[in-house]
């Protein structure tokens, strides 16, 4: 079974329905999926502004994210070594959030699934 690590930009794409869930939902489709438990916080981060900008959909906004990180969502969490994941920061000038994603697709020889252009093209360096 292929194993994919997804980030918040992958993961905000299908809970919020933005441009790209569809390419994502296929690579998650039939993967076993995991995520740095960092990702719980910036999904709620996205549904915050989310929210903000627009408050006549900030109930749906945050039902949406109720539903992604619900603990019957079929996402493994994991823990990271803040220390692995600041030397690697400083080692490719990402900050220590997609840093964290990096370093856990790494760890784990997963395929990271992001819709994020630079944490892209750094994996593929």
């Amino acid at each position: 079974m292929t194993r994919v690590v997804v980030d918040a930009s992958a993961l905000a794409a299908i809970v919020f329905q933005e441009p790209g869930f569809e390419r994502v939902a296929a690579e998650l489709d039939g993967a076993t999926v995991f995520a740095p438990a960092l990702l719980k916080f910036e999904l709620a981060n996205a549904a915050w502004k989310k929210a903000r900008r627009h408050p006549r959909d900030a109930a749906t906004c945050f039902a949406a994210l109720a539903v992604a990180l619900d603990d019957r969502c079929e996402i493994v969490w994991r823990d990271v070594s803040a220390t692995d994941v600041a030397l690697l920061a400083q080692a490719t000038g990402m900050t220590a959030y997609d840093a964290t994603y990096l370093w856990l697709a790494g760890t784990l020889g997963a395929d990271l699934v992001t819709l994020d252009t630079r944490l892209s093209a750094a994996v593929r360096v």
